[in-house]
């Protein structure tokens, strides 16, 4: 199993290196992007144009960002490249949308008629049914969240290196891995982002008419009471901007997850079977590599987001 990181400059020069000492890839079916870190034994030393990273794993590519930090050094005669890199899609959270409401929009008009960002492409929705209430600051990510939930009930996601999705993919690939020795398997819980309490103002600044508990944070032994103005984003239907902002509280709640030696091409929302999990939706995935190897380790959520 080879890992190759490509390094592309703004000329489009293609510069390869094979000699990866380490990396860690990372990416979320809550992440905007993909994230990578790499440490290389470079072969070459003219990084200076650098604009693009990629990372494939037996041709298979898994990422494929722009640069955050790259550093060249040389040590006792050794080039060594360093490289943080998020995908391209992480350009979403950066670009903010003219404020204001947005009839009649659809999936497609939000990624195609406001700003072209490189590599970014997003699935066929033409759905225009519904509206966003853009919010100052408010950034295309946040807008697309706002319109999946309207349109079908679920978060955005990042499939393959930079496609953005707001429904469930609809040919995964299954993947069982009952059969194959497991490095470590386990479930996780974490309660840092969870509120007990939703209380929503309304149009007069009064509360007390938009209020929302969740018995299943309370039963956890967590009380946090978040107070908030009336959201224009739900005006049409009020209860749902506590509801749209429990379901979000709520991801990565309770994960269950596995590790194993290698990479067999996994992606988000693929299936995977594994222990007492059968054909799950992957939620979550990290690839490691070193002298070691490689090693994948899958996650899968039980949250109030549908992901089926």
């Amino acid at each position: 199993m080879t890992a190759v990181l490509t390094v592309k400059t703004e000329s489009g020069t293609v510069i390869a290196e094979e000699n990866i000492l380490s990396f860690s890839f990372k990416k979320d079916i809550y992440a905007p992007y993909t994230s990578l870190s790499a440490k290389i034994r470079a072969d070459n030393n003219s990084f200076d144009n650098a604009a693009e990273v990629q990372l494939s794993i037996d041709s298979h590519m898994i990422h494929h960002g722009l640069i955050d930090d790259l550093k060249w050094e040389k040590i006792s005669g050794t080039d060594f490249l360093y490289v943080r890199s998020r995908g391209f899609s992480s350009l979403l959270t950066q670009n903010q949308i003219e404020p204001g409401l947005k009839m009649n929009i659809s999936f497609n008009m939000l990624m195609e008629d406001f700003y072209t960002l490189p590599y970014v492409t997003h699935e066929n929705n033409s759905d225009n049914s519904s509206y966003i209430y853009v919010r100052p600051n408010t950034s295309m990510w946040d807008a697309a969240a706002n319109l999946a939930y309207k349109l079908l009930g679920t978060y955005p996601y990042i499939r393959g290196t930079n496609t953005v999705m707001i429904s469930p993919f609809p040919t995964p690939e299954s993947f069982d891995l009952s059969s194959v020795p497991l490095l470590s398997s386990g479930s996780e819980i974490s309660g840092i982002h969870l509120a007990s309490h939703y209380h929503m103002a309304d149009i007069n600044g009064n509360y007390g008419s938009f209020e929302l508990s969740d018995q299943d944070v309370i039963n956890m032994k967590i009380i946090r009471h978040k107070f908030f103005d009336l959201d224009m984003r739900f005006l049409y239907a009020p209860q749902q901007a506590l509801t749209f902002r429990d379901k979000f509280d709520f991801r990565g709640c309770k994960k269950t997850f596995c590790s194993y030696s290698g990479y067999l091409g996994e992606d988000i929302y693929d299936l995977v079977s594994f222990g007492t999990v059968s054909a799950a939706p992957i939620g979550s995935l990290t690839i490691t590599g070193s002298s070691k190897g490689i090693f994948t380790e899958i996650g899968v959520y039980t949250d109030k987001f549908p992901h089926t």
